[in-house]
This record gives C-alpha cells, sequence and structure tokens, in this order.
C-alpha cells in the first residue's frame, strides 16, 4: 500500500478512530504506517546535523498556530506550516502549509490573531493525514522553530495520540543562535528580533508566514556563527555552554 492508499485509508476513518489511531487498526496499513516511521527515525540516527559543517546543514524551519498553549489540556495545533533551508539558503520553493481540522471551538482572540475561522477548520484535512505529510516533508532534517517549546510540546503530543510513537526529530530553537551576538539576550517575540535584524514582517501569526521569517533568522544566525569561525552546531552549542 502507497502513501496515497494510506492517506485515503485515515480519511475514510476520520471520525472512526479515537485519539489512539492504532486501536483497531490492524493489517497491511499498519504495517506501512510502522515501516515509514521506522524508516524516518533510521535515518535520523544516521544523520548527525551537529557534526554537519553549517553551509551544508539542511534543515525544515516550521511554526505552528494552536488554539492556545497547553496541548496536554486539549488545546490542538489548527496549522502548520514550514520551509526547506540548506545552509543559510532558504528554498523559497520547498514549502508545506496546511491547516488542520478541528474539533473544538476557536475563540475569538485566536480567530481574531490567526484569520483562522471555524468553518475553514471544518473542510482542513484531519490531523493524521497532515502530520504523516509533515513527516514525508520533514524527512530525516532538523527542525528550526522560534520559542520551539511550544511546536516541541504540541508535535509530541500529536504524533503520540496518532501514532502511538514518539515525536523524535530534533528541534533547533532559534533564540540560543542568537546568543552568539548578544549572550545576555532574553526570549523575544517573533516580531521583536525581526524588527532588531532588519527582517520585513509579513503575515505574522500565519503558520508559512511566521516559518518564513523564522528562516530569516535561522540565516542570519548562521551567517554571525561562520563569521565567528564556527564550523558546525556541535562548535556552537559548547561555546554557548560555556558562557552560560
Amino acid at each position: 500500500m502507497g502513501m496515497n492508499d494510506m492517506i485515503q485509508f485515515f480519511r475514510q476513518m476520520s471520525g472512526k478512530l479515537g485519539s489512539n489511531i492504532y486501536a483497531g487498526v490492524q493489517g497491511k496499513t499498519n504495517l506501512q504506517n510502522i515501516s515509514f516511521l521506522r524508516q524516518i527515525q533510521k535515518e535520523m540516527k544516521e544523520n548527525n546535523c551537529l557534526e554537519t559543517p553549517l553551509q551544508e546543514l539542511n534543515v525544515v524551519v516550521f511554526d505552528l498556530e494552536t488554539t492556545g498553549f497547553y496541548p496536554e489540556k486539549g488545546d490542538q495545533i489548527i496549522s502548520i506550516g514550514a520551509i526547506r533551508m540548506k545552509g543559510q539558503q532558504i528554498l523559497k520553493t520547498e514549502t508545506f502549509y496546511s491547516l488542520v481540522n478541528s474539533n473544538i471551538p476557536l475563540s475569538e482572540e485566536i480567530s481574531a490573531l490567526t484569520k483562522i475561522k471555524e468553518e475553514h477548520l471544518q473542510n482542513a484535512p484531519i490531523a493524521s493525514e497532515v502530520l504523516l505529510e509533515f513527516l514525508k516533508f520533514v524527512k530525516n532534517h532538523a527542525l528550526v522553530a522560534h520559542h520551539a517549546k511550544h511546536e516541541q510540546s504540541f508535535m509530541q503530543k500529536m504524533t503520540w495520540d496518532l501514532l502511538k510513537t514518539r515525536f523524535e526529530h530534533r528541534i533547533i530553537d532559534t533564540s540560543f543562535l542568537l546568543r552568539l551576538s548578544n549572550p545576555m539576550i532574553q526570549s523575544l517575540p517573533l516580531e521583536d528580533v525581526c524588527l532588531e535584524r532588519g527582517i520585513e514582517i509579513i503575515n505574522r501569526h500565519h503558520a508559512l508566514g511566521d516559518a518564513i521569517m523564522t528562516a530569516h533568522i535561522w540565516a542570519h544566525s548562521l551567517e554571525i556563527a561562520q563569521t565567528m569561525g564556527y564550523k558546525n552546531l556541535r562548535e556552537v552549542y559548547e561555546y554557548l555552554a560555556r558562557i552560560r
């Protein structure tokens, strides 16, 4: 069974499966799903992004829009946006974006912030379909996000609930690289970092728009790291650990 067949299966089963997508899913589809995830996990172990030269480092920069801040209390992902990069190069044509079907009401605040309405989500793909397509897009590459704990907590919850497996992709927070130019810098909102670095603010609070702005921040930070003589992320991590 191919990926398209697997996605069609999940679409047909939407509404019939609870949070444990493996419950009651047996046979060939289950085996194909497991094989797909194991292959990604194997490739991730072989991909040592800490030792890769910065100019050759492949990452996927991504952002989530969510119904709130607490996945363990029932908040859900409502959109995912991502863009690929190689070193400082932003691959503008290699993007991912999807709304995510949600079964909980959107607050007026979130709807106003993201410009996403409940009717948009009612016609969106189900979460399992979006997650599998996102993993297919990411492959074995490391992920980059601004204030990455938010993205990490939601991806961990979503992956466990839907696929009953751990989300094992490395997520690198842009905040740690910002400390190269200012070791005392505090955590700043995305728009503040963009303003500080002369990055144009476009489509704020749209998952793909935020991912693209974060990609520009990442590119700027890699340029600083290389100017300072660092060859890979391991050297950067070791330096930042010493100045804490």
